[in-house]
C-alpha cells in the first residue's frame, strides 16, 4: 500500500477541526500532520511539514490577511511558494466571487469544495486526490448557478460560444463525460466531442494541459462575467 498523504488542516472551529481530522485519518489514505486555527499558523505549518495538501476553511478572522478572504489568500501563498503542494478550500459560501478569487491566477492544484459535502468522504478524498495530482475541482453547485445565470444574461461570452457550446460547457462545469454530456443532451458523443474541442479552441486552450482543460474552460469562460 502506498504511504498516506501528509495533510495540514486549518479551521478556527476546534470541533471542525478536530472532526475532519478524525474522518481524514480513519479512512487511512491521509494522515494529518498538523490541525491549526488560522492562515497565519498554516503557512508555518506548511513551511515546517512540507504537507502534500492543506485543507482550509475559507474564512479565519484574527490572522494578517485579508478578512473573509484568509483561506484564499493563504492558498495564494501556499502555492507560490510550494507549488507541489495541492489546496483544499472549504467554503461555506456558493458566492461566485469566492471561487474566482480563488482561481482567479489558475486552476491547477486547486480545490474549491462546499462546507456540507465534506461530511461525504468519498467527494472529500476525491478533491484531494485531484490537487495532489495537480488537477481541480470546482464545487458542482456554485458552477451550475453560474453557468446558468450568464446564459439568463445573454451577454457576449469569451470566444463567442454558440448557445450549444454553453450546453455542453454547463454539462463539463457538473464534471460530465463526453458520454454522459451525449446522453444528457441526446446527442452523439462524436458530437460533444467537436463541440468541446471548438470550446477549447475559442477560449484558447487547444494546446492546455488535457487534464486541466476541462476545468480551465469553466474557469475562463465564467470569469469573463466578472
Amino acid at each position: 500500500m502506498a504511504d498516506p498523504l501528509r495533510a495540514v488542516l486549518a479551521d478556527d472551529h476546534y470541533l471542525v477541526r478536530e472532526g475532519l481530522r478524525q474522518l481524514l485519518e480513519t479512512s487511512g489514505e491521509v494522515g494529518v500532520v498538523a490541525a491549526v486555527s488560522n492562515a497565519d499558523e498554516l503557512l508555518d505549518a506548511v513551511r515546517r511539514f512540507e504537507p502534500d495538501v492543506i485543507v482550509t476553511d475559507i474564512r479565519m478572522p484574527g490572522t494578517s490577511f485579508r478578512a473573509g478572504f484568509e483561506g484564499i489568500d493563504a492558498a495564494h501563498q501556499v502555492r507560490a511558494e510550494h507549488p507541489g503542494t495541492g489546496v483544499v478550500v472549504l467554503s461555506q459560501y456558493r458566492d461566485a466571487l469566492f471561487a474566482f478569487e480563488l482561481f482567479r491566477h489558475g486552476s491547477e492544484g486547486l480545490a474549491y469544495l462546499l462546507k456540507d459535502r465534506i461530511g461525504n468522504l468519498d467527494d472529500l478524498l476525491g478533491a484531494i486526490s485531484a490537487v495532489t495530482s495537480g488537477g481541480s475541482v470546482i464545487e458542482p453547485q456554485v458552477v451550475d448557478a453560474l453557468v446558468r445565470r450568464r446564459v439568463r444574461r445573454s451577454r457576449p461570452a469569451a470566444g463567442q460560444l454558440t448557445a450549444r457550446e454553453r450546453e455542453v460547457l454547463g454539462e463539463m462545469s457538473l464534471g460530465r463525460s463526453n458520454a454522459g454530456i451525449a446522453q444528457s443532451l441526446h446527442l452523439s458523443v462524436s458530437a460533444v466531442e467537436k463541440n468541446v474541442n471548438t470550446i477549447f479552441h475559442k477560449l484558447g486552450l487547444e494546446n492546455a494541459p488535457d487534464v486541466h482543460r476541462r476545468v480551465a474552460a469553466v474557469v475562463r469562460y465564467l470569469g469573463a462575467d466578472l
